[in-house]
């Protein structure tokens, strides 16, 4: 054992490469060094975050689209550790070299990933690809970094680590925080990247082609300088391109007709179509159609009347429902003594309000003085309000993983608090065709807060509230009535089978609103959505 071991002990170590030439002091050096460390871990940062909320949007469920994204840039930055070992000994360059192309490829990651979306119909190909190209790029920055913090002034390897990842951990901080708190208000998603991929490249080009220029050959030097340029040039020829880009994406989304198109602090708001282009009228929220002129009527008819026809409905609440469209049906009833509508993004309101083709659609709801709007969370809302006749919750689609927490045992379970005795709350469950587990599991947690519940369904005569990302369009609107005691709606037992309410139960409660029907549309048909669908 003794002979190995002097062997290895008495072996010629390598000498240690000497520190570099600076222009600087050490310090000052070794401090800008931990700068970049900072500055880079806040822009790799924020494209992993842009390509999380970016591709939530498209998509929709975040927290798929969060685990594709974090897990390929993991896997990926130690793929990228790897591949920097060969660029240890050109460092400066190396570094120079990543930085370089991490800033061309996180600051457009933005704007190819809505282009692959709007003209290929699909993103997940295009998301796997930057969060691989980005993980590898970060993942080989600390390596080199690593190399160069020790050129600066040499030291033991404990302390610097230590300071690299804390500098590197720091900067994650302020750019998870600059992300929704800066970036997204002053630029938006899609110049918000292309501004970060800008501070990414100055700070690359700083820090090697000043602080270590000594390092770099002639031909080096030159060669990142028209790199950086290039990159910054064309980062900037994106940023003065992203109106019109966005333009002809909407275009290629939602069709010709696009009339407003607004980013709100809360989502995307796009009406499309109306009487003047002599298209029907589509409100998109975060490019999900909300509201189509052709088949509102239906859906918004199953929402509203069979709740109202129910039993008392002097004071009604709307969760959600911001279009105005909810609350129209529900003054349709004379009964009815005040309308309470919880919208969380006031440009919707805004909107129902202003726009004339949105406002004569919703017959101007909101100009009636028992309709009283407020700008808060449902969830938050159910907290303090007090007791109603009628809770209606107008949500997003429960596939949504945004909106989850709508569909909740606690949810239901503050909803089944603020009802009054005989009170009811009406729920859209989202769609039973092509797949009813989604529907099924709303009635079960209605029914685990307490709740006695009647499911129903209609069919649409058209694919509605397509959501991307799933197998196919919904073909249908699933809805849940439910109350404390059982409902007492107009069914019929049909033998065996549950109740199922008739085609004739809601046009009779149309009638008795006074609803007058379009020309030419027919009536609604519900009925029990395990034995089928009107048409």
């Amino acid at each position: 054992m003794d002979a190995p071991t002097s062997a290895v002990s008495d072996a010629p170590s390598p000498e240690p490469e000497p520190p570099v030439r600076l222009p600087v002091r050490a310090g000052i050096g070794r401090f800008l060094v931990l700068l970049t460390v900072f500055v880079c871990a806040a822009c790799g940062l924020v494209y992993e975050l842009e390509l999380v909320a970016l591709a939530s949007y498209l998509a929709g469920d975040s927290v798929t689209q969060a685990s594709v994204v974090l897990s390929v840039m993991v896997f990926a930055m130690g793929i990228g550790s790897l591949l920097a070992k060969r660029l240890r000994c050109r460092a400066a360059v190396g570094f120079g070299a990543v930085e370089v192309v991490l800033a061309l490829v996180g600051g457009c990651s933005a704007m190819a990933l809505y282009a692959s979306f709007a003209w290929c119909g699909h993103s997940r190909s295009a998301l796997v690809g930057f969060s691989l190209a980005i993980g590898v790029l970060i993942g080989a920055e600390v390596p080199l970094l690593m190399t160069l913090i020790q050129r600066v002034r040499r030291q033991d390897a404990g302390g610097a680590v230590a300071d690299l990842f804390a500098a590197d951990y720091v900067g994650a901080l302020v750019g998870g925080l600059a992300f929704p708190f800066l970036l997204l208000p002053a630029f938006g998603q899609l110049t918000g990247a292309l501004v970060t991929g800008a501070v990414n490249a100055v700070a690359g080009a700083v820090l090697v082609l000043w602080l270590f220029r000594r390092d770099l050959s002639g031909r080096a030097r030159w060669t990142l300088i028209v790199a950086n340029v290039t990159v910054l040039a064309l980062l900037a020829a994106g940023a003065a391109l992203t109106p019109s880009f966005e333009r002809a994406a909407r275009q290629a989304v939602y069709g010709p007709g696009v009339r407003v198109a607004l980013r709100t602090g809360v989502q995307e708001v796009v009406l499309a179509g109306g009487r003047a282009s002599g298209r029907p009228l589509s409100l998109f929220l975060d490019g999900r159609l909300r509201v189509s002129g052709r088949d509102e009527v239906r859906y918004h008819e199953a929402l509203i009347h069979p709740a109202m026809a129910a039993g008392p409905h002097g004071r009604v609440l709307v969760l959600g429902g911001g279009d105005g469209l909810a609350a129209r049906e529900v003054l349709r009833y004379t009964g009815v003594r005040s309308v309470t509508v919880v919208e969380r993004d006031p440009a919707v309101v805004r909107l129902a309000r202003r726009d004339p083709d949105l406002s004569a659609l919703n017959a101007r709801a909101y100009r009636d003085p028992r309709v009283r709007v407020v700008t808060a969370d449902a969830f938050d809302w159910l907290r303090r309000c007090t007791a109603y006749d009628v809770v209606v919750s107008d949500l997003p689609d429960p596939r949504l993983t945004a909106g989850t927490k709508f569909y909740s045992q606690e949810f239901y379970g503050l909803a089944e608090r603020v009802l009054a005795p005989g009170g009811r709350l009406v729920v859209h469950a989202g769609a039973l065709h092509p797949r009813s587990h989604t529907y099924w599991t709303v009635d079960a947690t209605m029914r685990s807060a307490g709740l006695r519940t009647v499911p129903y369904v209609i069919g649409a005569r058209r694919p509605v509230f397509s959501v991307p990302g799933t197998d196919g369009a919904p073909r249908d609107w699933g809805f849940l009535l439910a109350a404390r005691s059982p409902v007492p709606l107009g069914l019929s037992p049909r033998g065996p089978r549950p109740h199922s309410l008739t085609p004739g139960g809601l046009r009779a409660a149309a009638r008795a609103a006074g609803r007058h029907r379009e020309p030419g549309l027919p009536a609604s048909t519900l009925m029990h959505p395990r034995y089928g669908y009107g048409d």
